[in-house]
């Protein structure tokens, strides 16, 4: 009897040796196959902040092109969105910013620090190009000189926007040719005109301004609450800094940054506007690698090209990307000028770029 009880036992034994081998076993195969699930998952590719942003600079369809620090601090407050920084290559010298404003996707970028003239503009774009194989189109923002004539009553803190004519695109460079016979130049080279989605917003908006349905002065001020700093930096001098002076009448002192010693009695006396509103005038831009600080200089060469304002970027920009070029005056290109409106002019061009991005 203890002899089948023992046997009993064994076999008892042996059946739980078995079950917990085969216990063992499927343990064992249901750990190799979650390792494998999670080694293929660590396979997969999920979408996260490197790949999201990579794919956001390869789906940037416009450029929003400054030259100056400020220009570029001015165009970072009006965007809704900011993303991440992008990995750049070390060749690429540029500043980036990635954004969306009123719903487009967009690439801010800055020339570098103290370099100026249409070659700098030109590298810096293509640079940009390179990095963003998307861009289709461009805005150039910033600030420039004005033309103010009798026809065009440009003052500080306007706007121009660059519009061609049947002849020419908008943006002339005006120190590009050859010296002919008799002291004479021929201006040379031909530059594209902006694209016509840009030009299809600025007839959009154009319209609306003529009825009197502009915001450029509420997108001024919501950027300014929105971003306090920028009320010290960026917010409109009084009118009593909107001198013009005669075209012949030159700075009294060129170590002096004001005109607190120029002879007032050689203003030009207009009249006064009902608002500080900023205008916008359209026409045709001078681009050029010379600064232009004469009056006489200025109003010789605005009679030659029929420009209303002077900058030192578009040429070498327009023929990479197709932009509009969009200015605020900060200055009359006469030896009066100084920085006093740079700021402020930066934001009003900034101010009439967002409500035309609006438009589309």
């Amino acid at each position: 009897m203890c002899m089948i009880r023992s046997r009993a036992q064994q076999l008892n034994i042996s059946l739980i040796d078995k079950q917990d081998k085969e216990c063992t076993v499927k343990i064992k195969a249901l750990a190799d196959t979650r390792l494998r699930l999670i080694d293929d998952a660590s396979r997969t590719v999920v979408p996260g902040p490197a790949t999201s942003i990579l794919g956001l600079a390869r789906s940037v369809a416009f450029a929003w092109i400054c030259a100056l620090p400020h220009e570029m601090t001015a165009a970072s407050s009006a965007l809704d969105i900011t993303h991440d920084k992008l990995p750049q290559s070390t060749t690429d010298h540029n500043t980036y910013l990635l954004g969306e404003v009123c719903g487009h996707k967009v690439v801010v970028t800055c020339l570098p620090a103290g370099v100026y003239g249409t070659t700098a503009a030109a590298s810096a774009v293509s640079q940009l190009r390179s990095a963003f194989p998307a861009i289709r189109f461009g805005l150039l923002v910033g600030v420039g000189g004005g033309v103010p004539t009798r026809e065009n009553d440009i003052r500080l803190g306007d706007i121009v926007v660059s519009i061609p004519t049947q002849t020419l695109s908008g943006v002339i460079p005006y120190d590009i040719g050859k010296a002919t016979a008799g002291g004479g130049f021929e201006r040379l080279g031909a530059l594209n005109r902006p694209p016509d989605v840009t030009l299809t917003a600025v007839a959009q908006l154009r319209a609306a301004y003529l009825a009197g349905n502009g915001h450029i002065s509420r997108i001024i001020s919501d950027i300014l609450c929105k971003t306090p700093y920028l009320r010290r930096t960026h917010s409109r001098p009084g009118p009593e800094k909107d001198q013009l002076f005669d075209a012949t009448y030159e700075h009294s002192s060129f170590d002096d940054s004001t005109c607190a010693r120029c002879d007032r009695g050689r203003l030009v006396a207009r009249t006064p506007r009902p608002s500080d509103d900023p205008q916008v005038h359209y026409g045709l831009i001078a681009s050029g690698n010379l600064v232009i600080k004469d009056g006489c200089t200025r109003d010789r060469l605005a009679r030659s090209l029929g420009n209303i304002c002077f900058e030192m970027e578009a040429a070498g920009v327009v023929n990479i990307i197709p932009t509009l070029v969009i200015r605020g005056i900060c200055d009359y290109s006469d030896s009066h000028k100084n920085n006093t409106w740079q700021a402020y002019a930066a934001l009003a061009a900034v101010a009439y770029a967002k409500e035309l991005l609006s438009c589309r």
